[in-house]
């Protein structure tokens, strides 16, 4: 929990590359201290294949804000196609996630993603992101709109940071 009381679910360290509308490579390093691999599994520990779908996922979405500018307040998976399982990631291993846009309609966005650790493919998938404002789909909570968008810029200014 962060000193505002409010809980955070990041599954990225960081963003080290970004081309808007095409492709982002994000990191992250798995921790022995990281409190889910007490239960997955003590004596092995390893990163949940449900959480490198998410790491594959936060990547995924924020290509998807920072190509648009950040113009919708939501954006939520809608769809994982062809999703395979390689590897396993664990302590002290760098899961390097990779995602490319193959499709852009007026709601959704299709991309490829995979995740990797020391070159070797960990998971790969094809995912389908839904994007809209709270304003056009629940027009009672528009008002958070500004505020869920300045929010995604403040964690996005805090993971990107380009490799030099």
């Amino acid at each position: 929990m962060n000193t505002s009381g409010e809980m955070r679910f990041r599954m990225l360290d960081r963003i080290v590359e970004l081309e808007p509308d095409v492709h982002i490579t994000a990191v992250k390093q798995l921790r022995a201290d990281e409190e889910y691999l007490q239960d997955h599994f003590p004596r092995f520990p390893v990163m949940p294949g449900v959480l490198m779908l998410e790491a594959m996922f936060q990547a995924s979405m924020w290509l998807v804000r920072f190509s648009e500018q950040f113009a919708h307040s939501v954006v939520l998976l809608s769809e994982v196609r062809n999703i395979k399982f390689a590897d396993f990631v664990v302590p002290g291993q760098t899961l390097t996630v990779n995602a490319s846009i193959q499709e852009q309609h007026e709601t959704t966005t299709k991309l490829k993603a995979q995740g990797t650790v020391d070159g070797s493919v960990a998971v790969t998938g094809r995912l389908v992101l839904e994007r809209f404002s709270l304003s056009d789909r629940y027009p009672e909570q528009g008002t958070l709109d500004p505020f869920t968008r300045r929010e995604a810029r403040r964690e996005f200014e805090r993971l990107y940071q380009p490799a030099n």
